[in-house]
């Protein structure tokens, strides 16, 4: 079942449960977001071409929240040359280790693939592409805190790779130093949310914003540090 924020002739805004992969991959044959779409889309099939009908953009399996869906080959291309220009407005609400210092700021790095593991992106790559995200402290927590990060950019794992860089890395995010407890809490998950996307329509340039509220198994973690 999909949890649908929106949806006209030209696109769905969804909100993507955690734990749920995107598209189809190497171990993630079927159960995907995308045959969701399939099943609830019987025309999005061969937008955009291959495992990736009507995807404009992605979050990983892990992290919770919205994604716009084209339903044809229009409207895909219109929102991708938003996402290209950076007119689409991204932000993400996250749960990490300690306090960030200073509270509000940019990280603005290159991102690659890790030089030794291919699971990883480094800040630290030569051939990175360019990134840049905003973050400001929202609520202290017990031995963490609730942050609010807006992206310019949309790199591979960039809040994560970010939050980690500077020293506060997502909770519950292992592959950047993330920890899964706080004393006595325990997080199920990266403690990470796409809480909101403000972009124009692709066919009428309307101005949308689309929020998803934070998902219970969040929520109940910022309870318990709180």
């Amino acid at each position: 079942p999909l949890d649908i924020l929106f949806e006209d002739g030209d696109l769905l805004a969804v909100n993507k449960p955690p734990g749920l992969v995107v598209h189809p991959a190497p171990g993630h044959a079927t159960g995907t977001l995308v045959h969701a779409l399939l099943h609830h889309c019987r025309d999005l099939r061969g937008i955009g071409g291959g495992l990736r009908p009507g995807i404009v953009h992605r979050i990983d399996k892990d992290t919770s929240g919205i994604l716009v869906v084209a339903k044809h080959d229009e409207s895909l291309q219109s929102m991708q040359r938003q996402f290209t220009r950076r007119t689409i407005r991204k932000e993400y609400e996250a749960v990490v280790h300690g306090t960030p210092n200073p509270p509000r700021g940019t990280v603005d790095t290159l991102i690659g693939r890790h030089p030794v593991n291919r699971k990883k992106m480094s800040t630290s790559s030569n051939r990175g592409k360019p990134a840049v995200s905003h973050y400001q402290l929202k609520t202290p927590l017990r031995n963490s805190s609730m942050v609010h990060v807006q992206i310019e950019t949309g790199r591979t794992h960039q809040i994560r790779l970010h939050m980690s860089h500077i020293g506060n890395p997502v909770i519950g995010d292992a592959l950047y130093g993330g920890r899964r407890d706080i004393g006595t809490v325990r997080a199920p998950r990266q403690m990470l949310h796409a809480s909101q996307i403000e972009l124009d329509h692709p066919m009428t340039g309307r101005s949308l914003s689309f929020v998803a509220p934070l998902p219970d198994d969040m929520a109940a973690v910022i309870r318990q540090l709180g």
